[in-house]
């Protein structure tokens, strides 16, 4: 599964090796427990990652969650994602986003994000 988190200053991506469904079951009861707001919502994600070869393996598995790619200049491409958003606040721009992809797939996005981060710094 892969999990982005969206917070006020920074999205954060994550491969966890639990399944789309145990983890969205064990937020909602952690919610329930501690009597917070949860939403849940069918919805789309995108991250920047480098444009490179490795591009070309994602458009190969692109049946799954992936919506589309997207290139926006020489040097980056968009992915864009269907899933799950989960939020505290119906209308936060802060939450978490899941999706299950193969599990290639997912580490090969979480390379390029993070790749993509070690060039912006």
């Amino acid at each position: 599964m892969l999990k982005l988190t969206y917070t006020d200053d920074k999205i954060s991506l994550d491969c966890l090796g639990q399944s789309l469904e145990d983890w969205i079951n064990t937020r909602v009861l952690i919610s329930i427990r501690s009597t917070l707001s949860i939403y849940i919502e069918s919805s789309r994600a995108s991250i920047l990652v480098p444009a490179s070869s490795s591009i070309a393996e994602l458009e190969l598995g692109n049946g799954e969650n992936i919506v589309e790619l997207c290139r926006c200049d020489r040097e980056s491409v968009e992915v864009v994602l269907k899933g799950i958003w989960l939020t505290s606040e119906v209308e936060s721009e802060t939450g978490v986003f899941v999706t299950e992809l193969e599990q290639y797939t997912e580490e090969l996005l979480q390379n390029l994000f993070k790749s993509e981060l070690c060039t912006q710094a």
